[in-house]
């Protein structure tokens, strides 16, 4: 009786307009962080196959090149935009659908 009960609640909270809501925005919010991601790594590869020389330039007194802090800097990107979406998940995401499974009885 449970697993019927259970497939019932999930059916109907699936077929919940504020639930397709939700996911699609979840959605497009992580398709959003990923492009800008790609983008900037594609761009970081661009630089390294056309401009080496820039990415080669000596920085602090020539201790290290300038494609070394840009390179972190993209790695710190990366991070920086999963906290982002963990944060928008936790404030906005997460409220939306704890509403929704109360509202269905889960």
């Amino acid at each position: 009786m449970t697993a019927e009960r259970d497939q019932r609640a999930l059916s109907a909270i699936a077929a919940d307009p504020r639930y397709q809501a939700l996911v699609s925005a979840r959605a497009r919010l992580g398709w959003w962080l990923s492009a800008v991601v790609f983008f900037c790594f594609v761009g970081y590869l661009l630089l390294i196959a056309f401009d080496k020389a820039l990415l080669a330039m000596p920085i602090g007194g020539g201790v290290t090149s300038l494609g070394i802090p840009v390179g972190l800097g993209l790695i710190v990107l990366a991070i920086v935009l999963t906290g982002v979406y963990v944060a928008i998940a936790n404030r906005r995401f997460d409220s939306q659908m704890a509403e929704i499974l109360r509202s269905h009885g889960a």
